[in-house]
């Protein structure tokens, strides 16, 4: 079904420095605007990045959400301050973008479990961030598909990512499948995820289930009909637990595209399931994740 052509390792050259400078230009900004309420969208816009990318790039890089990353170094800047300087809570949090001291020590408080006073007379105190746990995570090498397009009937689910009913779901389309005659071989199961969970909140995440079929059909119900465009597409697949698929996206953005040399196309990503999350042990579960490229 697919045109498959696997990438040539002899014109592999590392553009993970560019995909560098383009952060640093975007981490710069951000140090010089502390005092200022920063505008996501004009982070996007300097940085470059295909605004269908732009969070899961800063992310892979920053190792967490862009949003968090300027939480962060404001009260960062705000607790070096408290610590090696003489100038007031109020002054502080005025340098770090906060228009009452207020919301400062809240947030401080929530990051660092002690308010700014407490921390200024308590130079002892020890604040450091969790170190991440590593993965050893089963992704195999990047294949460059050519994808023509695609029939799709899909059901539409919003809310949290790890809490949607993709059983049930599954199981409804592939009733919608039988009642209309629709079944063929070569079916797949897609999923479309269109939010980062990072990003938007977790009731508002919108995510497509498909089922690729061959033949015609008709919406029904809560059962959509879509076509999905063709084109080329950089294919990872995965090996393990669903879990883990955040940390699966990390590691491709951050290493696995640029390493390839590969440049983003404005489309979503999408996931296609190969096994039976009910009927198979989750480190043997294998996902393709196609990321869009040029």
């Amino acid at each position: 079904m697919n045109s498959e052509d696997k990438y040539n390792p002899s014109q592999r050259t590392s553009t993970t420095e560019e995909y560098c400078r383009q952060i640093n230009i975007i981490t710069e900004y951000i140090n010089n605007h502390l005092d200022e309420n920063i505008d996501l969208s004009r982070l996007a816009e300097i940085s470059n990045f295909s605004p269908f990318h732009f969070h899961r790039i800063t992310r892979a890089f920053l190792g967490e959400p862009i949003g968090a990353y300027i939480i962060r170094m404001k009260i960062e800047t705000a607790a070096r301050l408290l610590r090696y300087t003489d100038l007031s809570v109020a002054d502080i949090a005025y340098k770090v973008g906060y228009d009452v001291p207020s919301s400062l020590s809240k947030v401080f408080k929530q990051h660092y479990e002690i308010s700014p006073i407490d921390y200024r007379n308590n130079k002892n105190y020890m604040i450091m961030q969790t170190i991440k746990k590593e993965l050893d995570l089963n992704i195999k090498k990047v294949k460059i598909v050519n994808i023509p397009l695609r029939k799709m009937i899909y059901i539409k689910l919003f809310g949290k990512y790890g809490n949607l009913d993709s059983g049930g779901t599954w199981g409804r389309l592939w009733q919608f499948v039988k009642e209309n005659k629709l079944y063929s071989a070569g079916i797949e199961h897609i999923a479309i995820y269109y939010d980062d969970p990072k990003v938007t909140e977790p009731q508002k995440l919108r995510t497509d289930l498909c089922l690729v079929i061959q033949k015609d059909a008709k919406p029904h119900g809560e059962v959509g009909v879509r076509e999905m465009e063709g084109g080329k597409y950089a294919m990872f697949l995965y090996h393990g637990a669903y879990a883990n698929l955040d940390a699966v996206y990390d590691i491709i953005y951050s290493e696995l595209l640029p390493q390839n040399r590969l440049k983003l196309r404005n489309e979503h990503c999408f996931e296609k399931y190969l096994n039976h999350p009910d009927r198979t042990e989750p480190d043997k579960l294998k996902t393709e994740i196609y990321v869009p490229v040029e």
